[in-house]
């Protein structure tokens, strides 16, 4: 038997990685997460580098001040002129005379700015409330005479915090970010082999070829090789998704930032990252053996789709909870989502992550995911034995276990 399943996934694991189309798919995730990392860090500085200008932009606009705060001064280098008249700025405004007529109320903390102006485009036209805002601070911070006092009000005081998990410094989102790179890696893997899965019982059945296959070989060998071959595929998926990530850490770490992270001071949490790696593993296995017995059980793909399509909302369904996971991880439906098989790789990846998942309740999950891992995969293999040939109708589960059962007991009999 050894044998023969060595032969069923040396064949399967060949075929699958042989195929172009599975190189480009797999390729192009990584390719596209990077091309989005690179986009938004270059987002980033451009927005930053626009704001800064559009803060500092002098245009030419008149003004009018019924609060009595703009210093004149200030105004004229910013490139304002004083306008009384309201009817005249709007007119010169529309005329193309100024940029812009900004009127002050007599209370800017109750009242509105309001700023007439000629259009520039969606995003350049927040220029005029950059200057109208720049010259309203700078008079305010000159009013109070001590810039000090100026910054303070203005906002300008900062804050450090240091959060401590018992005596130790909590890591914060530089510990959140490595562990929860498996739950971005289960739902790939498993988004991208979900056809595949499915398909692994499926493939000889629609194509009428099972019989002439099982007179070489075992329908146990045939469906473990299968089992293993997917098993196979899969890691080496999650090798082509995590290399890239790995070498850009460990060579561009220091050149590359997301928003109010620094890359290089990324938290590898032994613990977390242990939890991370098995529950990814039993859940890859429980997802694999449940689509495989579903296969095992349908004659076709198109039978087969409404019954795994529930695995897959299962997979989804605790993204629905994501804040409440985040604000309140005791929540009964949280604690559901945690146990309940099909939903617990994602519930305790995400909680794993923001660290609100204790120690015995990782381990309880863990064992939980194996073992049902186990009876689905011991299942899905007894399945495809009892209707590897039944093209034309459905099986009926407690059918098949009855027979087996049956057969098992006249078999010791004899």
């Amino acid at each position: 038997m050894a044998g023969n399943v060595r032969t069923v996934v040396a064949f399967e694991v060949a075929r699958t990685l042989s195929k172009p189309r599975f190189w480009v798919v797999t390729l192009l995730i990584p390719v596209l997460i990077a091309a989005i990392i690179g986009l938004e860090t270059w987002s980033n500085s451009s927005t930053q580098s626009s704001a800064a200008e559009q803060a500092n932009a002098k245009i030419a606009f008149e003004y009018s001040d019924a609060s009595g705060v703009v210093v004149p001064g200030i105004a004229t280098a910013a490139g304002g002129t004083v306008q009384a008249d309201a009817a005249k700025g709007l007119a010169d405004v529309q005329s193309g005379a100024v940029d812009a007529f900004i009127q002050y109320p007599a209370d800017p903390t109750k009242q509105p700015v309001t700023i007439a102006a000629k259009d520039l485009g969606l995003f350049a036209n927040q220029r005029y409330d950059a200057v109208a805002n720049a010259v309203l601070t700078a008079s305010a911070a000159q009013a109070i005479g001590d810039p000090s006092l100026a910054a303070l009000a203005a906002g300008g005081a900062t804050t450090q915090t240091t959060a401590y998990d018992g005596d130790r410094v909590a890591p914060g989102l530089a510990g959140l970010i490595p562990p929860a790179l498996y739950l971005l890696l289960f739902y790939l893997v498993l988004v991208l082999l979900y056809q595949q899965m499915l398909a692994a019982t499926l493939e000889e059945k629609e194509n009428r070829v099972t019989e002439m296959i099982l007179t070489t070989i075992t329908a146990r060998s045939l469906v473990a090789g299968k089992i293993v071959s997917i098993f196979i595929v899969g890691i080496v998926q999650m090798l082509v998704f995590a290399t890239p990530i790995a070498l850009g850490y460990a060579f561009l770490r220091d050149q590359l930032s997301l928003p109010s992270l620094d890359l290089s001071a990324l938290v590898f949490d032994p613990w977390r990252m242990t939890v991370g790696a098995l529950v990814l593993v039993g859940g890859f296995a429980l997802f694999t053996g449940s689509l495989v017995a579903v296969g095992a059980l349908m004659p076709s793909v198109k039978d087969a789709g409404p019954v795994s399509a529930v695995f897959m909302v299962a997979m989804f369904v605790p993204l629905y909870t994501i804040t409440m996971i985040l604000s309140n991880p005791s929540a009964p439906i949280v604690r559901v989502f945690t146990f309940f098989p099909w939903t617990a790789p994602v519930t305790v990846l995400a909680r794993n992550a923001l660290s609100s998942l204790d120690a015995t309740t990782a381990i309880i999950v863990i064992v939980e995911l194996f073992v049902v891992a186990a009876i689905v995969l011991w299942l899905a293999v007894r399945f495809f034995q009892y209707g590897a040939v039944e093209y034309g109708r459905k099986l009926d589960p407690r059918v098949a276990l009855r027979s087996m059962r049956a057969q098992r007991t006249g078999g010791a009999a004899r």
